[in-house]
């Protein structure tokens, strides 16, 4: 089976309804499996299978659930793979929120990214918390779930500015990989450009 192939399968898998309430879309897991792979403290499988399904699901039979795993797996491994390339990364879906942004597919990538940035919470801030924190902005403010806070709010009303801060996400990601996955380049990369 092909790459696209299992990945249609996992995201026809992803977004039936007989799946837990809190689990995962297909488009919150690939921004949950992006933060993973950015993440500079591995998680492990179980953990993050555990968090992305919320409860194991109603497997049809064991060669479903290997089928699934490996799916995510391949995922994973491909996000990485796009991460470490020198091209920003191609997110699954639009850079933009539309009209209703929580029916929004980038909300979805969004909210998924986060959930995986609060699995390892202190290991994504340890290193530089204050470039990070910069970084993470346009992906905060994507998953709408900051928007209560008094400095969101600001900027969630400003249209334009949302707008401009959720097309430079594939940038963001790049940063964010060598941020915390070659942390000796990073003076270089953080430099201001002249």
């Amino acid at each position: 089976m092909s790459f696209a192939e299992q990945q249609t399968r996992l995201q026809a898998f992803l977004d039936a309804d007989d799946l837990h309430e809190e689990a995962l879309d297909y488009m919150a897991a690939h921004g949950f499996l992006t933060a993973l792979a950015i993440s500079s403290e591995e998680v492990p499988e179980d953990e993050w299978l555990t968090a992305l399904f919320s409860e194991e699901p109603n497997y049809a039979n064991p060669a479903e659930k290997q089928a699934i795993e490996e799916a995510l797996r391949n995922l994973l491994q491909h996000i990485t793979r796009a991460l470490a390339s020198d091209e920003d990364m191609e997110l699954p879906c639009d850079l933009d929120l539309g009209e209703e942004p929580d029916d929004s597919d980038l909300r979805g990538w969004c909210i998924g990214f986060m959930e995986g940035v609060f699995l390892r919470e202190e290991a994504w801030f340890e290193q530089a918390e204050e470039e990070v924190s910069e970084l993470l902005l346009p992906i905060m403010v994507g998953s709408g779930l900051f928007d209560e806070q008094e400095e969101f709010a600001e900027i969630v009303d400003d249209v334009d500015l949302v707008d401009d801060m959720v097309s430079q996400i594939p940038e963001v990601l790049t940063t964010l990989f060598l941020l915390c996955q070659a942390p000796e380049e990073k003076p270089a990369l953080l430099k201001p450009r002249h």
